[in-house]
């Protein structure tokens, strides 16, 4: 199973368009989607066309849904709010705009090398070393980020499979204190191999 927004290999134009202009094209395509989108019916328009890139960049359907998969309790929580104060129509689009966002930005990384995109964004930053910015460090920033949105995904995963083995019914509590205290070690553990090799002066 393809972790949540790991690099996808592949020679298609997505996967050979430098990562700039990708990045650009994400941001854009975002702005637009939150800008005019109004209505349910333009929410189709615009999820047929990122399932269009996907096949384009021939990203298999499975690992394009599993993108979405940690997304389903806030939407079920976002859509609930929206439906009560808002309407339903106005529901389908703000949980449609997420879940757009979200498989843009998956399909930027699914399709790039996160060595080529923090090349990027360092070459990018390096105008603002004149103002105090470590572009390096700023990169490195990322590429944490990176690792632990799939590292995160995981453990909720492990955790939830491991209370099921056990026949457990749903709890919050059975499910958040493992996944925060596997978090924390984990994060502890990332903390020691990055002091070991000096990166915390």
């Amino acid at each position: 199973m393809t972790t949540l927004g790991l690099y996808t290999p592949g020679s298609s134009l997505l996967h050979r368009m430098s990562p700039g202009p990708k990045l650009l094209a994400m941001v854009a395509a975002i702005v637009a989607v939150t800008v005019l989108v109004r209505q349910p019916w333009q929410l189709l328009v615009a999820l047929a066309m990122v399932a269009a890139c996907y096949a384009a960049a021939r990203i298999p359907a499975r690992v394009a849904l599993s993108q979405l998969r940690p997304l389903l309790w806030a939407l079920l929580f976002i859509g609930a709010f929206q439906v009560i104060f808002t309407g339903w129509a106005r529901a389908v689009v703000v949980c449609g705009t997420i879940v757009i966002a979200v498989a843009l930005a998956s399909l930027v990384t699914l399709t790039t090398r996160v060595t080529d995109m923090l090349d990027t964004i360092s070459r990018a930053l390096r105008p603002l070393r004149r103002v105090g910015v470590n572009p390096e460090r700023a990169g490195l920033v990322l590429a944490m980020t990176l690792r632990c949105i799939p590292l995160l995904t995981g453990i909720v995963q492990q955790v939830s499979d491991a209370r099921k083995a056990r026949g457990l019914g749903f709890s919050l509590r059975a499910l958040a204190v493992p996944v925060v205290v596997s978090a924390l070690m984990t994060a502890e553990a990332m903390g020691d191999a990055l002091a070991a090799r000096g990166v915390d002066d």
